[in-house]
């Protein structure tokens, strides 16, 4: 099997016979009133609607899972003020009866002497 070149005129006729190929693939596709075409706009529509319902029910849910974690800690957040509330009252409390208890034991020395 020898090497040949190729001639001028075989070149221009495989570049015409592949213009030729790619034109003819080009028609050969079906056109946009096709009904597979129609069809498969459908489904790729549907598929597009279903994606953003699936995004929006996403986006649903991480609200609703923010508010719910804004609720829980606004709940602690609560309880934990109330829980320094009792505390600070139940400190004032035992700071009173101990006042009370060493007024309580002056008077009694004083009424002694």
């Amino acid at each position: 099997m020898a090497y040949k070149d190729s001639t001028f005129d075989e070149r221009r006729s495989a570049a015409a016979n592949a213009k030729k190929a790619t034109i003819e693939r080009y028609l050969g596709k079906p056109g946009a009133d096709d009904p597979a075409i129609i069809q498969q706009h459908a489904a790729r529509k549907a598929l597009e609607e279903a994606r953003e319902i699936r995004v929006a029910e996403r986006k649903a849910a991480r609200a609703a899972d923010a508010a719910r974690q804004i609720a829980e800690q606004k709940a602690q957040a609560a309880e934990k003020a109330a829980h320094e509330v009792e505390n600070a009252a139940r400190k004032l409390a035992q700071e009173a009866e101990r006042k009370a208890a060493r007024d309580a034991r002056y008077a009694a020395r004083k009424a002694r002497r």
